[in-house]
C-alpha cells in the first residue's frame, strides 16, 4: 500500500529570520540550520546556536521525531531529530516534517524511506532550478510512501541501524589495520637500512 506524505504528516516551512543569525550566549531559543544536519541523516543538537526571539509560536517549535528536510542544494533528503532539541526552531529554507499518524508510520521509517532510490527519483524529478536546486512543499506532500505494518517498519529501522553500526565498526577496523601494517612496514624499513 502506498500513501502520500500529506496523509501521514504535516510539512511546514522553517522559521524565516529577517536578519543574519547572531548567536547569543543566554538566548532562549535554539536554531536548527543546514550545518546541523549530519551525513547519517540525523540532526546534531549539541552545537545549535541560541538566539533571542521575542515571540515564537508553538507551531514553530521542533520536537523529537521531527524530520528536517533540505529543500535546497545538491542533496535532497531529510534528517531526523532523535533527541529532544529543547525549545528550538527549524530555520528556513529547511522544512519541518512532523508525523501526524504515528499508528501508521514511524518517523524513523519515513526518514529512511525519503533517502531511498524510489523517493529520490521522484524528488529529483520535482526539483526546480539548475544551479541551486529547490523543492517545494507540495512535491514533498505528494511523495508516495510504501507503507508496511508498524512491525515491519520497526524491523527495517532496526536493520538499518545495525547496518550503519556495522559500517562504523568495519571502518574503525580498517583504520586500525592500516595503522598496524604501516607500523610493521616502518619497523621493517628501519631494521633493514643499508
Amino acid at each position: 500500500m502506498k500513501t502520500k506524505v500529506k496523509e501521514l504528516a504535516t510539512v511546514q516551512m522553517g522559521y524565516s529570520f529577517r536578519s543574519r543569525l547572531e548567536s547569543v550566549e543566554n538566548g532562549d531559543v535554539s536554531v536548527i540550520q543546514m550545518k546541523d544536519l549530519l551525513d547519517d541523516n540525523t540532526v546534531d543538537c549539541d552545537a545549535l546556536i541560541k538566539v533571542d526571539m521575542e515571540t515564537v509560536k508553538d507551531h514553530h517549535l521542533a520536537q523529537k521525531g521531527d524530520l528536517v528536510f533540505r529543500s535546497r542544494g545538491q542533496v535532497i533528503n531529510a534528517a531526523i531529530l532523535l533527541e529532544d532539541p529543547g525549545k528550538s526552531v527549524v530555520a528556513a529554507p529547511l522544512l519541518r516534517i512532523r508525523v501526524t499518524k504515528p499508528k501508521s508510520i514511524l518517523p524513523e521509517y519515513l526518514n529512511w524511506y525519503i533517502s531511498q532510490r524510489d523517493a529520490q527519483v521522484y524528488l529529483a524529478s520535482r526539483t526546480k532550478g539548475t544551479v541551486q536546486k529547490m523543492i517545494g512543499i507540495q512535491a514533498i506532500e505528494d511523495l508516495e510512501i510504501a507503507l508496511p505494518s508498524l512491525e515491519k517498519q520497526k524491523a527495517i529501522v532496526e536493520l538499518v541501524s545495525l547496518s550503519a553500526r556495522e559500517q562504523v565498526l568495519l571502518n574503525a577496523m580498517a583504520e586500525k589495520r592500516a595503522g598496524y601494517v604501516s607500523t610493521i612496514l616502518m619497523r621493517f624499513v628501519r631494521e633493514h637500512r643499508e
